[in-house]
């Protein structure tokens, strides 16, 4: 998905969350159950996008009818180097309503994990603040 591969990479994570559904589910490598909800999602997004550092996508991959795609990315999070991918589901209003990211290896995804869980209150509190 171009755009929001384009707002990703220029930074620009209000166009990014623009891209969503209201009722988007995003799916953590690090959490069972997904989030709900653009406000959510969003602020999962924004925290994210601190968390990582030199985040870049580094494939595409589009389904021949649209709506499914996959943007493979690379990424640190500290000493650790993350490979990762965004797989991204459009509804039929065109925006996304399904955002699953998987990582590896391992020793990444465990690194993320700790950095996101220490944001928790900080993207909890920024999704209220949305949805107030």
């Amino acid at each position: 998905m171009q755009a929001f591969r384009k707002a990703v990479e220029a930074g620009d994570l209000d166009a990014a969350v623009a891209l969503l559904a209201e009722d988007v589910v995003f799916t953590s490598p690090a959490v069972f159950k997904p989030y709900t909800g653009k406000p959510v999602t969003g602020a999962i997004l924004r925290a994210v996008a601190e968390v990582f550092e030199d985040f870049r996508y580094v494939r595409e991959i589009n389904d021949a009818g649209g709506r499914d795609h996959a943007l493979v990315f690379t990424a640190r999070v500290g000493d650790r180097e993350v490979h990762g991918c965004d797989f991204i589901h459009l509804g039929e209003d065109g925006l996304i309503d399904e955002l699953t990211v998987m990582v590896r290896p391992l020793s990444g995804a465990q690194a993320l994990a700790a950095a996101m869980g220490a944001q928790f209150e900080r993207i909890a509190r920024k999704a209220r603040e949305h949805t107030a």
